[in-house]
């Protein structure tokens, strides 16, 4: 790669590193398979820099990247293996939402797979349902009755009422 090419993607991923690394923790769950995720969605920005500089959102592009190679991972098997008994120890500022995010993710954990994958890219990522139906090689009707039937099972597991019983009580 040219010096001012490689110039700019470096400029580009420093900025855009806080917002990647937050996203694929949202979509993994786990600081370190996020940096993993991170990392190979950084190279295959590099490899594909060229290309990337001259799309309309180059934000918007590499989320792109950084939801398959996420999607990608998900279906290989080695994903499941665990190299540790337990994870060690980390210290973590003490966060007054942290519940909240751990209860969310454990019921996350309890859904299938892709009714979790839809509820990330629909609500974390703030994705609409014609994108969300484009990453997933899916129809926006199927997004729109998985993220039904997502929420529905997230609120049964949570304890929540529905809007539709709470509007009738």
């Amino acid at each position: 790669m040219q010096a001012a090419l490689e110039r700019e993607y470096v400029d580009y991923v420093r900025a855009a590193l806080p917002w990647l690394r937050q996203s694929a923790f949202r979509l993994c769950g786990d600081a370190h398979r996020g940096d993993d995720l991170v990392q190979q969605t950084i190279t295959k920005l590099y490899v594909n820099w060229r290309r990337v500089r001259g799309a309309d959102n180059t934000d918007a592009y590499t989320q792109r990247i950084l939801v398959r190679v996420f999607l990608d991972e998900r279906r290989l098997r080695w994903t499941g293996v665990s190299l540790f008994a337990a994870a060690p120890e980390v210290a973590v500022e003490p966060d007054q939402r942290a519940e909240d995010r751990a209860t969310l993710r454990a019921a996350l954990k309890h859904l299938p797979r892709r009714l979790s994958e839809v509820l990330v890219l629909r609500f974390l990522f703030d994705m609409s349902v014609d994108d969300v139906a484009h990453v997933l090689g899916c129809s926006p009707g199927t997004v729109k009755s998985q993220t039904a039937r997502a929420l529905t099972s997230m609120r049964q597991r949570l304890g929540t009422p529905s809007p539709l019983t709470a509007k009738e009580a």
